[in-house]
């Protein structure tokens, strides 16, 4: 029988994360934390100082820490402080953690040396913040094709911007950021091969709504298992696998590399 994890959350937290029903959904393993308890997990907005933040709840005890939507932050101090105490620490992603893209990274790296170009399309409201919506999306696009090579803005502004580089094989990448109430909010990816490639649509994560990834080749067009679960809901699940088996994710070194990528970019 699994063990069941009181939780606690932020406002910023439980709005942006939509903590309490990712918790709902899973009855068995979380729940709310009783009057004068402590907490076993913790969930924190990624707002600037959230690195900070998830030490003092390491002090505090917490055995598990979920951070919504993290900014780029040097994690090197808590990433000592979780392996030192043992505490699971997830990173919820807004795009990244879309459990579609499981399939989407192996369809993608099937055919990655053969790849002529990667053009991918971020959508987020008017207002947002562009550097915010820049680290999701190339959080979601190494997520499926990993590192990039030779990064660097061609484009930035009020309402989005462009940023090119390339893939392992050489191959030109696009990712273009578009700050518009106009658009559906969400990321598209497009990779084009000799002779089909790889489309991936990935929605916001406040519902259970499915990314759409669709492999082209000299078949035909498959599409990949429909998966309808919300990125918050995966993300929470993850945490529990690594809490039940004691295991310790690897969340913070594969920010840590986004981190010195947007560091290029700034």
């Amino acid at each position: 029988m699994s063990n069941q994890y009181t939780v606690t959350a932020t406002p910023q937290a439980e709005s942006s994360g939509s903590v309490a029903l990712a918790v709902a959904s899973l009855p068995a393993t979380f729940g709310p934390v009783a009057a004068g308890e402590a907490a076993r997990i913790s969930a924190l907005d990624g707002a600037p100082g959230w690195a900070a933040e998830a030490i003092k709840a390491i002090d505090a005890g917490a055995s598990g820490i979920v951070v919504v939507n993290p900014v780029p932050e040097n994690t090197a101090a808590l990433r000592d402080a979780a392996e030192a105490s043992g505490t699971a620490v997830v990173l919820d992603r807004r795009w990244a953690s879309n459990p579609g893209l499981a399939g989407a990274e192996e369809a993608v790296r099937t055919v990655a040396g053969r790849a002529t170009m990667l053009d991918t399309v971020a959508t987020a409201a008017a207002g947002t913040d562009p550097q915010r919506l820049l680290t999701d999306h190339l959080a979601a696009v190494v997520r499926v094709t990993g590192e990039l090579n030779a990064i660097r803005v061609v484009r930035r502004g009020a309402h989005g911007y462009t940023v090119c580089a390339r893939l392992a094989n050489g191959a030109p990448v696009s990712l273009q950021g578009v700050l518009s109430d106009a658009r559906r909010p969400g990321v598209d990816f497009r990779l084009y091969t000799d002779d089909g490639g790889v489309s991936i649509a990935v929605p916001e994560p406040f519902a259970a709504w499915p990314a759409e990834v669709r492999a082209t080749g000299p078949q035909g067009e498959l599409l990949l298992p429909t998966l309808y679960e919300s990125a918050h809901r995966t993300t929470w699940r993850r945490l529990k696998e690594h809490l039940d088996a004691g295991t310790h994710p690897s969340d913070l070194a594969r920010f840590a590399r986004l981190t010195e990528s947007i560091a290029i970019l700034s």
